[in-house]
């Protein structure tokens, strides 16, 4: 099992600790032709591994196993990740380029922007990597992409696209980095612009970095800009400030101009309201949904968790109206609550 199987890049089984092949063959970067101090930067990326109850809520699609990278952001033991890896975690491990492990604890999750912060439970002997600014982030630009591991776990990249990116679940950015060449330990792996600062944190594998028309492989990255407005709120209380968004507990699919339901999740809204793997949505509150980011736009619109969403699906050759109570997708999970 390697990162590049999955979709959410984590590698229970200690490959972080490897050299892919795709690693072996992509190119380095070069710290002589860098305007900053090179490992020094890739100190600061650490191995993140968290373990989840089975019975977590997020356990069946993620694992209970999780692997991946963290990024170190002050002196004090804050490390930002990819929220996947951690969250629910009932414990955190961190190891440190040099070998030495200490103890974590998860400390805020964000599903809307994706990041998840841990704490280490004693200050950590690393620089931090200074949090740039993603809005200078150019389609062509140099970056180096890094995951735990030092420079032969270092790709000498670039940046293919800036564009939305949209997830079967119920996920969606404006603007996602997008690079190439694909590095194989993406998850939570930092991005670094050519100043020497953090510009991205590492979510998947994508099959489209350059577009949507042709297969050319590459790595999305979440934008650092994301998490300034969020970064105070979710040190102090564990999440972000902002509106909740209504939750279907839903999986879609946009693919052939139509958007396929893909799966729901237990009990969920949407299991309970009578959705079906198999669905094709046609209509959201009366607007017909014409891509998976345009269902996503009018749902969040229709009101806050608790709303009831009004739902127009093809099954089989009968349109149904299906009318589903949103919830809270938070309260359903075991997350860090700060005070």
């Amino acid at each position: 099992m390697s990162g590049i199987d999955h979709a959410n890049g984590h590698s229970p089984d200690g490959l972080l600790e490897t050299v892919h092949p795709l690693l072996q063959a992509a190119p380095r970067p070069d710290g002589n032709e860098l305007s900053y101090d090179l490992d020094q930067a890739l100190n600061a990326v650490v191995k993140l591994h968290a373990d989840v109850p089975a019975d977590a809520f997020t356990a069946a699609n993620l694992g209970t196993e999780r692997e991946g990278s963290g990024i170190v952001l002050d002196s004090n033991g804050q490390v930002l990740t990819i929220g996947y890896l951690m969250s629910e975690a009932s414990h955190v491990t961190l190891t440190m380029n040099g070998g030495k492990t200490v103890a974590a604890e998860p400390i805020a999750y964000d599903h809307e922007s994706g990041f998840g912060i841990v704490q280490a439970v004693e200050p950590l002997d690393i620089e931090p990597l200074e949090i740039g600014d993603s809005s200078t982030v150019a389609m062509g630009d140099s970056v180096v992409v890094a995951s735990f591991g030092g420079i032969s776990h270092a790709i000498d990249g670039r940046v293919m696209s800036i564009r939305e990116f949209v997830g079967s679940w119920e996920y969606m950015l404006d603007e996602a980095i997008y690079t190439m060449p694909v590095h194989p330990y993406w998850g939570g792996g930092a991005l670094i612009d050519r100043n020497g600062r953090l510009v991205g944190v590492g979510s998947l594998y994508v099959e489209q970095a350059i577009g949507e028309t042709e297969r050319f492989p590459g790595n999305m990255f979440v934008p650092i800009n994301l998490l300034k407005p969020i970064h105070a709120a979710m040190l102090s209380t564990g999440r972000a400030d902002r509106p909740k968004r209504p939750w279907l507990g839903m999986h879609t699919a946009d693919t052939t101009e139509r958007l396929f339901v893909t799966g729901v999740g237990e009990d969920g809204p949407a299991d309970l309201a009578g959705i079906e793997p198999g669905d094709i949505v046609l209509s959201v509150e009366g607007v017909a949904v014409t891509d998976l980011g345009h269902m996503y736009r009018t749902l969040w619109a229709a009101g806050p968790p608790g709303t009831e969403i009004r739902f127009t699906v093809l099954r089989d050759d009968d349109v149904l109206t299906i009318r589903v109570r949103t919830s809270d997708r938070y309260n359903r999970m075991n997350l860090p609550r700060r005070h």
